[in-house]
């Protein structure tokens, strides 16, 4: 029986970031850099204020107080967004607002606040030090300067920084492009009502939304009968090209766990149990190249395996770290473990306090939408008490636990 790290260790091995694409930069949020970004200008790109007031020469403040004020004449406003290449001649002062362009011979900025606010003459009560209240060209970055490195992840904020230094392009790894199948004769669609021994294909729904919510693009998404041939077909040439295939059941020790029986004649699949609870029974490999995963059929055991070998492969793939975004979290009740296979237990996380959602059968999809993390328990563990450190991964689609 393999460990947990050990499968997923099995698993990211199949997979390899996908080659890197020029794209515009504002198509690119979510995505990872396939290569650093560079600033294509300095930041600021002039010398500006960083206060409305009076740009000033300093000699010319010189012993300006509130008990003993400088009067300068005011020769000229300077807006933001002024294109005049202004130069102050000694002796006088132009009033200035944030961000206006810093005239030639100007060495400080007096606030309004430390003046009169006199149009045609100002009173100065404060006299600036040499730059004071100036930003300098260049002083935040400079242009070539590298901003972001490989493998970041363009997020709102990011953004903001390289369309501030004139990136209009990047190269970046596209979404990963992602199969779904469930499989059983059992199943029926969304939206049909279920005779006698069939269940509606929630499986195919649930990692479908899964793989969105990571990130990913979902290229296909079906249902494969109980019959080998078919399987075969579908599974030998996966529609839409995928960079990685999921399926959903069939891979127990069954008389018709269809899946199992046909991979195991083709590719590099192999089938295996992992110390966890839930999802023991797991498959994976390649088929004709392409990475395939095999899930279990309980669809809380299919879906706690997303979140702990089918993400960090999407997120592999997306040219990110796969490590997992686990917080640290209370115990704030007592619940048996599964002693010697990992519990990853569906609790609910408010205040760093962790509660099991009730329900915790590998069937029961109910406390799934009470949950918002994995409690991950250690498999030497048994018992959790009330008060034991447990690591808890969040659910996708949700905040992270706190």
């Amino acid at each position: 029986m393999r460990t947990v790290e050990e499968h997923r260790d099995r698993l990211l091995a199949l997979v390899r970031p996908s080659p890197g694409a020029t794209r515009r930069l504002l198509e690119s949020r979510g995505l990872a850099l396939a290569a650093p970004a560079r600033a294509a200008l300095d930041l600021p790109g002039f010398d500006n204020s960083a206060m409305d007031g009076y740009a000033v020469r300093v000699a010319d403040t010189r012993g300006a107080s509130p008990q003993s004020p400088v009067s300068l004449p005011v020769v000229d406003d300077v807006a933001a967004g002024d294109t005049r290449a202004l130069t102050m001649p000694p002796g006088v002062a132009m009033r200035i607002m944030t961000g206006a362009p810093l005239p030639v011979g100007a060495e400080g900025i007096v606030p309004v606040e430390d003046t009169d606010g006199g149009v045609e003459t100002v009173a100065l009560t404060a006299a600036p030090e040499h730059g004071r209240h100036v930003r300098r060209r260049g002083e935040d970055v400079r242009a070539g300067e590298e901003l972001v490195g490989t493998g970041t992840l363009l997020t709102p904020g990011v953004i903001a920084l390289l369309a501030a230094a004139g990136v209009a392009e990047v190269d970046v790894h596209p979404r990963p492009r992602v199969a779904v199948f469930s499989t059983g004769d059992e199943l029926v669609p969304l939206g049909v009502t279920p005779g006698f021994g069939q269940i509606v294909d929630s499986n195919q729904v649930m990692l479908a939304e899964l793989v969105r919510a990571a990130g990913a693009d979902l290229v296909h998404c079906g249902t494969l009968p109980d019959e080998a041939e078919a399987v075969r077909r579908v599974l030998s040439e996966p529609p839409g090209q995928p960079d990685l295939v999921l399926t959903s059941g069939g891979v127990s020790m069954g008389a018709h766990d269809t899946v199992k029986e046909v991979l195991t004649g083709l590719g590099t699949v192999d089938f295996v149990k992992v110390a966890m609870r839930p999802g023991m029974p797991q498959g994976a490999g390649t088929v004709g190249g392409v990475p395939i995963v095999t899930l279990p059929g309980n669809p809380v055991s299919s879906f706690v395996s997303f979140h702990v070998f089918v993400l960090p492969m999407i997120r592999l793939l997306a040219g990110r770290a796969a490590g997992s975004d686990a917080v640290e979290v209370v115990a704030g009740a007592d619940w048996p473990s599964a002693d010697g296979k990992v519990e990853f237990t569906r609790v609910r996380v408010e205040g760093g306090e962790a509660l099991p959602a009730r329900g915790q059968g590998s069937h029961m999809l109910g406390a799934l939408a009470s949950a918002n993390a994995l409690a991950v328990v250690p498999a030497d563990t048994a018992y959790v008490r009330s008060g034991d450190t447990l690591a808890a991964v969040s659910l996708l689609g949700l905040e992270h636990p706190r």
